[in-house]
């Protein structure tokens, strides 16, 4: 049998299939493996029991793609849903879910929810402004008034998206208004922190028609950019990629380079987006700095000796050479 993982709970996988949904473990084997299941991986199913509804995974099958934050796989594009007040939108979280897309190389739709809030005309001229050249598709919604839902729902057809997003911006408000019903629990901004209370503990896969799905997430916000070198940072950044140019400088960050061959690029770009790229690669060359420091020099298991390639002995296994061994013979009898 055959299903896909819906929801994981602690050590239990939740899978649908044609019967319905099997709660399942892992097979023994698969954990010595380590292998890493996930929502929204396509598994396969053995020992299953049709009374009590449960099973082993034995195998994943399928899987085309696989995003880390948060775990899912089998996606085919990313809603980023940002709330335009309350919380106050954060352009350089918004660039960082955006690159995080670019680096999966998986297509992003820009989603703001909270429409109805009163004074936010100029944000949405400023969002239309920065990201609408860049080829990003904008969406205005209001999960509290249901407007912009039916402009979203023909986007989310035949796809499997996923909704990210910082707590409070109103994912599963706007999942509720897609489905019509009151099915996931949404809590107001805290007026203490003014920021977003957290109400989805895990991710789940919701099926809203046939082949069309929505992966509703738990909101975060610490995706820091500490796992790529600086000169990695530019690719996540669509504007680089429409310069054809070769900088004169090797390794160039295009940040403060003199007559560096993207100037023009940077001086172009909106100013919270040039802070983002700053930001994003200073990461990466903290990181950078920090695997030169830690970095071990693995010695050489082949040795080239008469035109022949051998094995060479661990030095922790290696014996001392007859000579050194003589001549500290040689030391005693002094």
């Amino acid at each position: 049998m055959n299903g896909r993982v819906i929801k994981i709970f602690s050590d239990f996988y939740y899978v649908e299939t044609d019967l319905g949904i099997v709660e399942c473990k892992l097979r023994t084997v698969l954990k010595k493996q380590k292998v890493d299941v996930c929502t929204g991986d396509f598994v396969e199913l053995e020992q299953f029991e049709q009374k009590s509804m449960q099973a082993f995974i034995s195998a994943i099958i399928n899987r085309k793609s696989v995003i880390n934050r948060p775990k899912v796989a089998n996606v085919t594009q990313v809603i980023i849903v940002s709330a335009l007040k309350d919380p106050e939108l954060n352009f350089e979280q918004l660039d960082r879910y955006i690159a995080h897309c670019e680096y999966h190389n998986i297509k992003p739709i820009l989603c703001f929810n909270k429409e109805d809030i009163e004074d936010s005309e100029n944000l949405r001229q400023d969002i239309i402004k920065i990201y609408t050249p860049l080829g990003y598709d904008v969406i205005f919604t209001s999960a509290l008034k249901k407007t912009g839902i039916e402009e979203l729902r023909p986007v989310l057809k035949y796809n499997t998206s996923i909704l990210c997003g910082a707590s409070g911006a109103g994912k599963s408000s706007i999942i509720n208004a897609i489905l019509n019903s009151s099915m996931l629990k949404t809590l107001p901004v805290s007026d203490k922190t003014k920021r977003g209370v957290h109400t989805t503990r895990h991710t789940e896969l919701i099926q809203i028609d046939k082949d069309t799905f929505i992966v509703d997430t738990p909101g975060f916000s610490h995706l820091k950019f500490d796992f790529l070198l600086p000169c990695s940072v530019q690719k996540l950044f669509v504007e680089f990629n429409k310069k054809h140019g070769i900088c004169k400088y090797k390794n160039c960050l295009h940040i403060d380079d003199d007559n560096c061959a993207y100037s023009d690029v940077t001086s172009n770009m909106a100013v919270s987006r040039f802070e983002s790229y700053k930001k994003f690669t200073q990461e990466a060359k903290d990181y950078e700095y920090r695997i030169s420091k830690s970095s071990v020099k693995n010695e050489s298991k082949v040795k080239y000796n008469k035109n022949k390639n051998m094995t060479k002995i661990s030095s922790k296994k290696r014996t001392k050479s007859r000579k050194t061994m003589n001549q500290n013979v040689d030391k005693e009898e002094i």
